[in-house]
């Protein structure tokens, strides 16, 4: 039973830190759009962002990248319900992985 408990509140709370980061990139789009719409490299970004922005997300499990490609998400305007589907189950599978070979 501690192993579940241990991958519930872990997983949880790491899904309400990647939504939260999520909603600051989206926030922070709202600031910044003028100048990434004006700027060549801006422009470029977004457009990448927009094509490979679903398979970026799967290296958001990683430890130092993660929190910033959900941020960044949020920046893209990635659909909601699938950044969480897709960056949440990555979390709770990572959770997952620690606690078998811990």
């Amino acid at each position: 039973m501690p192993f579940l408990n241990a991958m519930v509140f872990a997983s949880s709370g790491n899904i309400l830190a990647i939504i939260a980061n999520y909603w600051f990139g989206y926030w922070l789009y709202e600031k910044t759009k003028t100048k990434l719409e004006l700027s060549k490299t801006g422009t470029k970004s977004l457009e990448y962002g927009h094509k490979y922005g679903y398979f970026i997300l799967l290296f958001s499990w990683l430890p130092v990248i993660g929190d910033p490609l959900t941020l960044v998400a949020g920046v893209l305007r990635l659909k909601f319900v699938w950044f969480v589907i897709v960056a949440g189950s990555l979390r709770i599978m990572r959770y997952y992985f620690l606690t078998l070979v811990v």
